[in-house]
């Protein structure tokens, strides 16, 4: 009996573990609750949960709108409070469809992005709305504490409180069962949420009851209670909006990312994480950093393994942009700034025309040859003439980029040499001699 209980409250075990993907992260999927003007990604990224949020929508509007009729009735100013909150619950789907609606337009030149950024827009809207509401409310129950009056239809009062406790209690089970349908913690603490508000509208039937007993001022003090849970909410609300419209996300989401890069071989460390949400769309960007050895295919597979992660452990990630820095991070950086390489030298050729230098790399000095015109299937080989017998270096894509071909390590000192590029291409073969000469000062 006890378990029914506490589940009925949200305190039951089949509140808890909806994470999405099987994995314990903690409080990683605490962070989902109710606010207004912000839907929930994981809500949002469902047929089905879009289809709840549509359908408490309807419910809530219809119970908003019984009340409405009552308040003008009985000029109950705490069933007025509990109306406006009703209609804040109702309004929360708005964004939602104006997001959805204008979502679908492509990406155009003007907004390269999209035009998710207008359920934040929406949400400031829906804030200010409630904001408003919440102002006239508390002015007419504070009027009312000052000059009295009395209230007409009690009766009808305290059913109009029935009503939005029943269409609190309505949406609360129709958004417990679809979230455990669907597995959204969001949804269902969305639907304990709306529990809750159920009581708040039982309230206005004690207020009533209050009146009837001779206690005129107890239905604008119930007021006044409603209307600070309202500013509570208006509070709630616009941190959450405006923390999104500032690009701020939730600091769960980059715990996740973290943790994403944890079931990934090969990365070695996760310099930067940052992630910003574009209506209800995450776009990440990560910064991590392999071994030093790892060849070009190896991190094209850390990448990809990456990215595949994240799309598992963040349901509402649209793109994933990957990175890869220094595994000593900026300290390697400054650490070639002593690079003393020779000038390039130019090469053009019926092969191929372009630069080839020795550059810093993060993975130390390399021989580079970019290509601006190329043969099909070009390969490129140096060879430097040293008193101890040739040095060859032969030079690859990097990273399947064939403008970009470079030695895998580096060439030997001293960087003063007579050197060959040979380039083959088609059955053709060109061989260009070159020398390469340290600046001066850098002479060994």
């Amino acid at each position: 009996m006890m378990d029914k209980i506490r589940d009925w409250f949200g305190f039951g075990p089949m509140t808890q573990g909806f994470g999405g993907h099987g994995h314990d992260h903690g409080d990683g999927d605490g962070g989902h609750g109710h606010t207004h003007g912000v839907i929930d990604p994981t809500i949002a990224t469902t047929t089905r949960g879009i289809w709840a949020i549509k359908w408490s929508f309807v419910v809530l509007a219809v119970t908003a709108a019984l009340q409405l009729v009552v308040v003008f009735l009985s000029g109950s100013v705490a069933l007025l409070a509990d109306t406006i909150h009703n209609i804040g619950d109702a309004v929360t789907a708005v964004p939602l469809w104006i997001a959805f609606m204008l979502v679908r337009r492509k990406p155009s030149k003007a907004f390269t992005y999209g035009l998710g950024r207008v359920e934040d827009l929406a949400g400031i809207v829906i804030v200010l709305i409630i904001l408003f509401s919440a102002i006239v409310a508390g002015y007419e129950a504070i009027d009312r504490l000052i000059n009295p009056r009395p209230i007409a239809f009690l009766g009808w009062v305290a059913i109009a409180g029935l009503i939005g406790f029943i269409g609190n209690e309505a949406v609360a089970v129709f958004r417990i069962r679809v979230g455990r349908e669907i597995n959204s913690a969001a949804l269902i603490a969305d639907g304990y949420h709306a529990r809750t508000d159920g009581f708040t509208s039982l309230a206005v039937v004690l207020g009533a009851i209050g009146v009837w007993l001779g206690f005129p001022l107890a239905d604008p003090i119930i007021g006044l209670l409603i209307t600070a849970a309202i500013f509570a909410i208006v509070w709630q609300s616009s941190k959450a909006v405006l923390t999104r419209m500032l690009d701020g996300v939730e600091p769960a989401i980059v715990d996740e990312i973290h943790h994403a890069a944890e079931h990934v071989s090969g990365i070695e460390h996760v310099h930067s994480v940052q992630a910003r949400w574009i209506g209800h769309r995450l776009h990440a960007d990560v910064a991590i950093s392999v071994p030093e050895m790892a060849t070009a295919k190896d991190v094209l597979g850390v990448t990809e393994a990456l990215k595949e992660e994240l799309f598992a452990h963040l349901p509402a990630l649209a793109e994933a942009n990957v990175r890869l820095m220094s595994s000593a991070g900026p300290a390697a950086e400054i650490s070639h700034a002593h690079h003393h390489a020779p000038e390039p030298f130019k090469v053009v050729c019926d092969l191929a025309e372009g630069t080839l230098e020795i550059v810093d790399t993060p993975a130390g000095e390399r021989m580079r040859l970019t290509i601006d015109r190329h043969a099909d299937d070009l390969a490129a080989t140096v060879i430097i003439d040293r008193p101890e017998g040739p040095e060859t270096l032969r030079l690859d894509p990097v990273a399947d980029n064939h403008h970009r071909l470079e030695s895998t390590v580096a060439p030997a000192e001293p960087h003063e040499f007579q050197a060959r590029l040979i380039l083959a291409a088609n059955g053709r073969e060109q061989v260009l001699p070159f020398k390469m000469v340290e600046p001066e000062g850098h002479h060994h």
